[in-house]
């Protein structure tokens, strides 16, 4: 019968997702119960480094300890679900970044401003979907023991944040679509409009938590760190989120006066999410993009 510690070592090497025949794995880090990344030796004798971000945008393993290459972004590439992604979350973070400048409203009216921000909720939605489709189709590890619905990956860190995110745009979809309406009451306000821009907010912390968590590099000098666009792209999303958050919370609407909490801080915060979310869509570009060395 095997010790704990054989067994514990038996786990890190036992493969997180279907590999080549004669690769083996020679570690495996974890969060809880979620594997986010191995090291794999090919059978040339190479290191490579498999994660789950880059296993379930299909992107290929990349060499450990190999040299920082600087990535070129993909500019168009129309039949890969990925670029969609980017370039929908780009859409939708600029119509949230334009909406939330004072000059725009003032130019506009405050109608256009309310479809500009639910045009951009459309496409963030959009965004979100495809990919919560990523990793729902991503191609499955060991077998389970338990059969399973195609549509849920419990065991994968990105289904969850993914799958938290789209329901946080579907928040945003129904809070930017009831701010096209007029003549709320103070409370009325606060139950439709408020409500669900707060709900939405709580589930971008939480998929951008769990982003994080999936690409978290331990021990990692800051160099690095910088170096992995995932984990760039990562705390972007976090930074936005948390921005957006601020926002939601300056933008209750007091019973007592009718007025924000901070009208100020509702823009601003709106506006540094939006610039977040859009540099880190744009490096979701650079992500698919090919490296230096592929290039030349």
């Amino acid at each position: 019968m095997s010790t704990p510690d054989t067994d514990s070592q038996a786990a890190a090497r036992r493969p997180a997702w279907v590999l080549p025949p004669g690769w083996s794995v020679l570690g495996t880090e974890s969060w809880g119960p979620f594997v986010v990344r191995q090291l794999v030796r090919r059978p040339d004798g190479a290191v490579v480094e498999l994660t789950g971000r880059r296993h379930r945008k299909q992107l290929p393993p990349r060499l450990e300890g190999g040299p920082s290459l600087r990535p070129t972004a993909l500019l168009w590439s129309p039949s890969t679900v990925g670029w969609w992604v980017g370039v929908l979350f780009i859409v939708g973070s600029a119509c949230f970044a334009v909406g939330s400048v004072p000059g725009y409203v003032a130019a506009t009216s405050v109608a256009v401003d309310a479809v500009t921000y639910f045009v951009g909720s459309l496409f963030f939605t959009s965004a979100a979907y495809l990919q919560f489709h990523q990793a729902a189709h991503a191609s499955d590890p060991e077998p389970a023991p338990v059969p399973r619905a195609r549509w849920v990956r419990a065991r994968s860190l990105g289904w969850w944040a993914s799958s938290v995110q789209l329901v946080g745009t579907l928040f945003f979809n129904a809070t930017t679509f009831a701010a096209l309406h007029t003549g709320f009451t103070v409370r009325q306000e606060d139950f439709r409009v408020w409500s669900p821009d707060f709900f939405g907010s709580v589930c971008f912390l939480v998929a951008s938590w769990f982003a994080v968590e999936e690409v978290r590099l331990p021990g990692r000098p800051w160099r690095q760190r910088w170096a992995d666009i995932g984990w760039r792209v990562a705390w972007l999303n976090m930074w936005g989120s948390v921005f957006f958050m601020a926002s939601a919370i300056a933008a209750f609407v007091l019973p007592d006066t009718g007025d924000l909490v901070s009208a100020s801080v509702a823009n601003s915060g709106t506006f540094l999410g939006a610039v977040c979310f859009l540099v880190g869509a744009w490096l979701l570009l650079v992500e698919l993009g090919p490296t230096e060395a592929e290039t030349t």
